[in-house]
């Protein structure tokens, strides 16, 4: 624990000392919401069906953007290294760096959608729903993204090669996080959908970390 709380603090202050990088994830997922109703009408029906689809891409695709940094800054200075070669638990310290990634980069966008989500008509209980969805989905984008940000360290290209990676992995929390919002909206109950992720978000908290830090050592060998 004083491993995991040591690499929280450390990563929560570099991450405060780089606000651009946060804003510039909620920009874009701000504009990326408000450009499709724009782009398709005022239709309320139109928009109630679409929103959380929309919502949900949006998060996914903001949530991507700093996935290349998780690991960059540290492997540019050799303190990477340096915690491959600690005696601590490598899975330990990746399991801090990305609740970080987490923290800075997809917490905002939990905070910020129910706002948004008021955009496509979204009532009461759709908008709680989605801010659940979001809050048990988003850290699995973070935990699977740790992964293929790991495989593609140090490669050129390689925050393409992190897409191409991730996104067939991020397809069923995005299938069950936009499902939850709209079996609350059609009176289905979202209860199915929320344990689904929450059942993947226990997954992923076990298997990820070790993942990550066996992709790490690979790719610094």
């Amino acid at each position: 624990m004083n491993t995991l709380t040591w690499v929280l603090k450390r990563d929560m202050l570099l991450a405060m000392r780089r606000k651009s990088d946060v804003l510039t994830t909620l920009f874009f997922f701000v504009i990326m919401t408000s450009l499709f109703p724009l782009g398709v009408g005022p239709e309320p029906q139109l928009l109630k069906a679409m929103g959380p689809g929309v919502v949900w891409v949006a998060a996914l695709l903001a949530s991507m953007l700093s996935l290349g940094r998780l690991f960059a800054a540290d492997h540019a200075d050799g303190t990477l290294e340096q915690m491959l070669l600690a005696p601590e638990s490598l899975a330990l310290i990746v399991l801090g760096k990305t609740l970080v990634h987490w923290i800075a980069s997809g917490l905002p966008l939990v905070l910020i959608a129910p706002f948004l989500g008021l955009q496509f008509g979204m009532n009461g209980d759709a908008l709680w729903v989605l801010v659940a969805s979001l809050l048990l989905g988003t850290p699995v984008l973070s935990l699977v993204g740790a992964i293929g940000a790991s495989l593609t360290l140090g490669l050129r290209g390689g925050g393409i090669l992190v897409s191409l990676l991730v996104l067939p992995l991020y397809i069923p929390v995005l299938i069950f996080g936009a499902g939850a919002v709209d079996a609350s909206t059609s009176g289905l109950g979202a209860q199915g959908h929320l344990s689904i992720l929450g059942a993947l978000l226990v997954l992923a908290l076990l298997a990820t970390p070790m993942a990550s830090a066996a992709a790490l050592r690979i790719s610094l060998e």
